[in-house]
This record gives C-alpha cells, sequence and structure tokens, in this order.
C-alpha cells in the first residue's frame, strides 16, 4: 500500500486578550502565559505554517513576545483599537481561500458565525482555548478542538520592585 502524505495550509490567529483572561483565570496569577514555542508545533502536527497573527488589544504589546513570533513563526502581532473580534474576523475571512485550517486561539461565543462561515467557504476550523472558558456553542461549531493545558504555559516571576537609592551626604 502507496502511503499518501496530504499536506494542510494552516493559519493560526490568536485573540491575546482572551487567552490571556482564560489562562489568568484558570491558574488564578497573572503571572502565566502562553508557550507558543510548545504549542504551535502540537497545534500544528506536522502540517505546515502559513500565517500565525497575535491579536491584542491597546498599544502597549511586548515587544519581546513580537520579536520572538516573529523569529519563531515569522509571526506577527496586530494591535486591536478595541477587542480583536472583528480585526480577527476581517484577516480569517481574507485568508479563507489561501489556507486549509485555520485554527482561533479563542474561547469566545462571539467567533460562531465567523466559524460557521468559514465551514460554509470549506476551511476545516480548530479552537484552542481553555477549556473551563471555553463557549458551548464555539465549541460544538467548531471541527476540532485543541484544550490548552499547565504544560503549554509558563510562569514568569513578578518584577522586583527597585529599591530607592540611598545618598549619602
Amino acid at each position: 500500500m502507496t502511503e499518501i502524505n496530504i499536506s494542510q495550509k494552516v493559519a493560526i490567529l490568536v485573540d491575546g486578550n482572551n487567552i490571556e483572561r482564560s489562562i489568568h483565570s484558570r491558574y488564578k496569577t497573572d503571572q502565566v502565559m502562553i508557550n507558543f514555542d510548545s504549542l504551535v508545533p502540537s497545534l500544528l502536527q506536522d502540517r505546515a505554517l502559513s500565517r500565525f497573527i497575535y491579536f491584542r488589544e491597546g498599544k502597549n504589546i511586548s515587544s519581546k513576545l513580537a520579536d520572538r513570533l516573529q523569529e519563531r513563526f515569522h509571526g506577527s502581532v496586530q494591535p486591536c483599537h478595541k477587542s480583536a473580534d472583528i480585526p480577527l474576523t476581517i484577516k480569517a475571512t481574507q485568508l479563507a481561500s489561501k489556507v486549509d485550517t485555520i485554527i482561533i486561539c479563542s474561547g469566545d461565543s462571539d467567533y460562531v458565525e465567523l466559524v460557521s462561515h468559514l465551514k460554509g467557504e470549506g476551511v476545516r476550523v480548530e479552537i484552542c482555548a481553555v477549556e473551563d472558558t471555553l463557549a458551548e456553542v464555539l465549541l460544538k461549531e467548531a471541527d476540532f478542538f485543541h484544550p490548552i493545558e499547565k504544560s503549554d504555559c509558563y510562569n514568569f516571576p513578578k518584577p522586583r520592585k527597585k529599591r530607592p537609592i540611598k545618598k549619602k551626604s
């Protein structure tokens, strides 16, 4: 029997605020972040990464995160004026004809109509989220679910407060 190699192009779109709130809620600390270095390969499972975009509300986005995503995945960070819902939805519809699968990293029920639309366009849609905060309606609409586990995160230490330098008199 001949082995068939099926290649898929995948886009990963991350609603950064939703994922951050979810993991902070799940692990009861804001000192935990997603470890994309381990999460992305497990999401891809030998498929080709076409796009990786991290959407985040606000202008204060870590330059270290942006540099890391660019370096590892040729990814980008997209600042959003308000919520990531609309920019992520627009980008997903733009990518629908260019990829086979779109992985949306969010458990937000606001994406249900997007998932339905993408599936209607012939795109496989997978959801990656913290199970505790995942909207049931989104889970039912998706083709596949990847739970974000503790092993997909890392803790970082709280920054130490700088002590004022005492001046000698």
